[in-house]
């Protein structure tokens, strides 16, 4: 006998696709309300329920507070973003420097996506506990997915022996992380080809540089 507080199958199904659906409105809804320069923390939640086209209490069943609402949001636009990266520190790197520099063009494309929700995230996230919570473990998660590879590369006689991994991994992360917040402000005047082709060689250079046999 199935059990009578079982949900079926494809109730679940539905109910994940229309929060789905109701998360992608609300994303688009926050990112046009920023567009026009707006700080977030100044967007009513009543804005953003009247343009996601929710009612107010069906907003709060999901996002109980704004910092929340934002911390779910940045899950969702950086989501395509990290997996570029992390793609490309999961591969053999036979592309060499052109490879890294594609993974970079393509976090900087998700960037340009979604950048107002994304300078608002990092505006937030030096104020408010929970949104800087929420930040600092997802950098550091990817930190220390490139602080493993860097090791394994190490023992495999890839990259100089001297190359120390939990540091490369902190400053290579957030030499990223800075130089593309701070290229997008609206006076740097940096294409985004010009961005991705100096990180990618920055990158390369750092870690392969002067590896064994160069």
């Amino acid at each position: 006998m199935s059990s009578l507080t079982r949900v079926p199958r494809a109730s679940r199904k539905q109910s994940d696709d229309r929060r789905a659906d109701f998360e992608q409105r609300v994303l688009r809804a926050v990112e046009e309300l920023l567009a026009d320069g707006t700080p977030y923390t100044e967007i009513a939640v009543q804005k953003i329920a009247v343009a996601s086209q929710a009612a107010r209490s069906t907003f709060y069943r999901y996002f109980p507070d704004k910092s929340q609402l934002l911390i779910r949001m940045a899950d969702l636009a950086t989501a395509d973003l990290f997996a570029a990266a992390e793609q490309w520190w999961e591969t053999e790197h036979a592309d060499h420097e052109s490879g890294v520099v594609a993974a970079i063009g393509a976090m900087i494309a998700g960037f340009r996506q979604h950048r107002y929700l994304l300078l608002a995230l990092s505006e937030v996230a030096a104020y408010d506990r929970d949104v800087g919570a929420y930040w600092r473990e997802r950098v550091a998660t990817f930190v220390d997915m490139v602080r493993a590879r860097l090791e394994s590369d190490r023992e495999r006689g890839l990259i100089h022996a001297s190359v120390d991994p939990a540091a490369t991994a902190i400053v290579l992360t957030s030499m990223v992380e800075r130089s593309i917040t701070v290229a997008f402000a609206p006076s740097s005047g940096i294409a985004d080809e010009a961005l991705a082709a100096a990180l990618g060689r920055a990158i390369w250079l750092v870690v392969y540089g002067d590896a064994p046999g160069k």
